[in-house]
């Protein structure tokens, strides 16, 4: 039996502007990568190889919120890479939660934290030599 790369499937985050979501997390994803893979059922999946980020509005038809505490983290390959997410997420609409830089997680954590324009929590990390 051959195990999956990940332990996930996949996440979804409730949304209220299914464009301005796709605007934000396009912009946000393209520097690690990663592209839209499907548009379906009115939500947005991105991924490398399968839909494992989706965005769309709550599947039981009231407004979308943000779960407290709860924030979801996009691996990068270097610390380029998080820079620019960082940038692009800032110019379509997400707000600074904490700028690049070298974090106390794990030796050589290079993080930055944005909230979307929903208010999810939303992180793009590297963690030096973990590619190369």
């Amino acid at each position: 039996m051959v195990e999956p790369d990940s332990i996930l499937s996949h996440v979804s985050l409730g949304v209220d502007d299914l464009t301005s979501a796709g605007r934000f997390y396009d912009a946000l994803l393209a520097p690690l990568g990663v592209g839209r893979l499907m548009e379906e059922h009115g939500a947005i999946a991105w991924g490398r190889k399968f839909p494992e980020f989706w965005v769309g509005p709550p599947h039981d038809g009231k407004p979308a919120s943000v779960g407290n505490g709860t924030h979801i983290s996009f691996l990068a390959t270097d610390r380029d890479q998080v820079d620019k997410a960082y940038a692009a997420g800032l110019k379509t609409g997400g707000s600074d939660d904490g700028a690049p830089g070298l974090r106390p997680y794990a030796e050589g954590y290079y993080a930055a934290f944005l909230t979307d324009p929903f208010g999810h929590k939303v992180e793009v990390h590297t963690i030096d030599g973990m590619f190369g």
